[in-house]
């Protein structure tokens, strides 16, 4: 006995009704040619007899003798032949095509979101909420479905997390997008010139645009400062900047004191009110750092009607020796990055003063102030560029982007609706690196209603961890919207989960048996994964998966800058902006010839 199994709308049907579908194709097929020779010879020819209506009764008649083949038959009968195979050809190649187009893991898309499912995500959809809340533009471009091909967008109301491994395109097809596609104030995180260099062009056509540039990523002068201290209005704030200051600044990994920890965010949170309240510099915290026995600030803070914070600040002063050293210690530590001269320059009034021969910063008495307030009433853009490691800006990149969100919070509030009139896209690209800001997690699901889109990018589940911890990464992950995985990750604990996230489909299967007694077949249906941990870790680049709220995952196109309407912009940006223009142009056209070859049909849609 005998055993094949086949999968439902596979290969596989019995041999004996292939034989039979071909025997039975060949002979309609040579049937209706013959037939359509010989009236087409006829109806050109001189003849005019009247051939068979009945194509079989036309070809038994010439195999009998009784009906005449026309002169001109077999002339048209080549010719016909030659079409049909020009035709083949032609119908083989654009399958070949296609199929070339086509990657390993597409063959998931009809398991997975597609049609009415869509429906949320549609053009249509989006346009919908944008009339509702007052924005003109229906959203933010997220990929294209690959079952069906409809663009699906990020609505005003959505926030974002998305994972990409490196290089995978995460710059090219979701950062840079959606900086051009914002209609209003972008504030976008890096720590690459690539986002600059490729959107500054655009953007300063709808706005002013600022680079914040401390650690010379761009090679930006510090032609404009912004004041942290222009932040601490009370108690309160100053203890959020202090938070920011010291999770933006201590490395992910890195064992804190249960003691000392809490009493040097709090040293630094009443120092940074009373540099605030008595209108000093940033730089003069860290002077009363480097002495413990400094109670100036203590007399600011009973001047300014602080007399509790002032008590606990006295009290640290008065402290012994060692407890003391300890506590101003790693308050130090926290404030390190405040010995940074070159970063400095961009958050203290002073003029720049580096004036040698050769320098690339610009010499400026006055120097504009940035202002949060300001900016998010606006439609201008602002760069926040820093790189980790020693030396990094990080706190303050962190500190300008809780700012400018907060400010965005407070315009809301006072808007009606109680959200923006025009979204603010926050992309924090590389966040984990750049911008390691706690809170993060717990005010993710409140940004979205108040019209502060923020794509938080991430290179891995487990930079999220780092930064968060698992809960506070999982809240995060599970308060955005929308979530975007565009491959690169080997985290087998991830991707597992977002495989059964992904869900199973039903697998049809026949076996079909011979034996003494006869034919039997019998039929089956098992549960597989749509997509495995292995195709989610091999993910080809271009495909991404969407998860959005209320809509099952779908396997999409990304969609990079290169394709879309604005790519000669992008290009001329570039090429203004960034010294390695040509490597940089060239680097992205070929990306793009390697993305699937669906290129053309992106600029077609």
């Amino acid at each position: 006995m005998t055993a094949t199994s086949r999968r439902s709308g596979g290969p596989g049907t019995q041999a004996e009704t292939v034989v039979v579908l071909t025997i039975v194709a060949v002979v309609v097929l040579v049937v209706g040619a013959i037939t359509v020779a010989a009236h087409i010879a006829v109806a050109i020819g001189p003849r005019t007899e009247q051939l068979p209506a009945n194509p079989f009764d036309l070809v038994f008649g010439l195999v009998r003798g009784t009906v005449r083949w026309p002169a001109d038959g077999t002339v048209v009968l080549a010719a016909m032949g030659a079409l049909l195979l020009l035709a083949g050809g032609g119908v083989l190649a654009g399958l070949l095509r296609w199929r070339g187009k086509r990657s390993r893991v597409d063959r998931a898309a009809r398991h997975m979101g597609r049609g009415r499912d869509l429906a949320a995500l549609r053009r249509k959809s989006a346009a919908s909420e944008a009339a509702r809340l007052g924005v003109a533009t229906p959203g933010l471009p997220i990929a294209r479905a690959l079952a069906g091909g409809e663009l699906l967008y990020q609505g005003w109301e959505d926030v974002a997390v998305d994972i990409w491994g490196p290089r995978v395109g995460k710059s090219t097809a979701r950062a840079i997008p959606a900086i051009l596609d914002a209609p209003g104030a972008v504030l976008a995180t890096s720590n690459k010139r690539d986002l600059v260099d490729g959107t500054r062009g655009p953007r300063s056509n709808q706005g002013e645009v600022w680079v914040f540039d401390p650690q010379q990523i761009v090679q930006e002068p510090p032609g404009w400062w912004w004041n942290p201290l222009s932040y601490v209005l009370d108690e309160v704030k100053a203890a959020i900047l202090a938070d920011v200051f010291a999770s933006a600044s201590r490395d992910p990994s890195a064992r804190t004191d249960a003691y000392f920890e809490p009493a040097a965010q709090d040293l630094l949170a009443s120092l940074l009110l009373a540099a605030a309240s008595a209108d000093r510099s940033l730089t003069q915290v860290y002077l009363w750092l480097t002495d413990p026995t400094e109670d100036e600030p203590v007399g600011i803070l009973r001047e300014h009607d602080y007399p509790l914070l002032a008590a606990g600040l006295q009290e640290v002063v008065n402290a012994p020796e060692k407890q003391r050293a300890g506590v101003y210690g790693t308050a130090k530590q926290i404030a390190a990055f405040m010995t940074n001269r070159q970063a400095m320059r961009w958050v203290t009034p002073g003029a720049d003063t580096a004036r040698r021969a050769g320098n690339p910063w610009l010499s400026a008495t006055q120097r504009r102030e940035f202002s949060p307030e300001e900016f998010v009433r606006g439609s201008g853009t602002l760069y926040s560029l820093s790189k980790e490691g020693r030396g990094t800006a990080g706190p303050l990149v962190t500190a300008l982007t809780v700012a400018v969100t907060e400010a965005a919070e407070d315009y809301a509030k006072r808007s009606p609706r109680g959200r923006l009139p025009v979204p603010l896209v926050a992309v924090l690209d590389e966040a984990a690196n750049v911008c390691r800001w706690r809170e993060l997690p717990n005010l993710y699901s409140h940004y979205g209603s108040r019209g502060i889109c923020i794509m938080t990018i991430l290179q891995s589940w487990s930079q999220g961890v780092e930064v968060w911890g698992r809960e506070g990464m999982r809240k995060l992950w599970s308060a955005a919207n929308v979530k975007v995985y565009g491959g690169g990750v080997s985290e087998v604990e991830f991707l597992t989960e977002l495989s059964q996230l992904i869900g199973d489909y039903d697998l049809s299967t026949r076996t079909i048996s011979n034996g003494k007694g006869g034919r039997s077949t019998s039929h089956a249906t098992r549960r597989e994964r749509i997509l495995e941990v292995a195709d989610l870790g091999a993910l080809p680049r271009g495909r991404v998966v969407v998860l959005a709220s209320g809509v099952p995952p779908t396997l999409a196109r990304s969609l990079p800058w290169m394709t879309g309407p604005r790519s000669a912009e992008v290009i001329d940006s570039i090429r203004r902006y960034d010294p390695g223009a040509d490597a940089t142009i060239n680097s992205a056209m070929q990306t793009l010839a390697e993305h699937d070859g669906t290129a053309e049909e992106d600029q077609a849609s």
